[in-house]
């Protein structure tokens, strides 16, 4: 049973989202990375303080974890026992986080007015310097935890719907 578990992937690949949904079907509480490193002006918090806020998170007993910040990744593996991958293509990030643009969002503290250059390139960059990265962690710890990757927002769609169902009787109509 998933107690404590990190969503991962790309900018733009719908990790909030999925959290969201996630937190909807376990009721496990729900903390944003970007809302504890970023201040509603653009700035950040040093390091020193997000790192004593993300500790005081992996000392709960129930969380889903949103981001990935590769600095403090070993320490957030080390601690939960579920991960979720969200492996997709570039086109379908970049449209994602172009999606969002000027719309408030629970995952963020502040509305993203543009579609930033050095956002983009980020995503334009990210499968070939970050998503190896991303696998190498999983790979150290993978019998250790139990780890899920999506190809597809469809893949995860449909996890989600299992997942959902799970808990519903049979013959319960509402999961249909």
């Amino acid at each position: 049973m998933m107690k404590k578990v990190l969503i991962i992937g790309s900018p733009g690949a719908g990790k909030s989202t999925f959290a969201r949904r996630l937190r909807t079907i376990t009721d496990l509480p729900l903390y944003y990375l970007d809302q504890i490193w970023h201040c509603s002006d653009g700035t950040h918090i040093l390091e020193q303080a997000f790192d004593q806020q993300l500790e005081r998170l992996l000392q709960k007993d129930q969380w889903i974890i949103d981001g990935n910040y590769s600095r403090t990744l070993e320490r957030r593996l080390a601690a939960c026992d579920t991960v979720f991958l969200l492996d997709y293509p570039v086109e379908v990030c970049l449209l994602g986080a172009a999606s969002r643009i000027g719309h408030q969002r629970e995952d963020l503290p502040w509305i993203e007015r543009e579609f930033d250059a050095d956002f983009k390139q980020h995503i334009l960059d990210f499968p070939q310097k970050r998503l190896p990265y991303l696998y190498e962690q999983l790979a150290a710890v993978k019998l250790e935890k139990t780890i899920i990757v999506f190809k597809s927002r469809d893949e995860a769609q449909l996890y989600l719907k299992r997942l959902a169902n799970k808990g519903r009787c049979v013959g319960d109509k509402r999961g249909e």
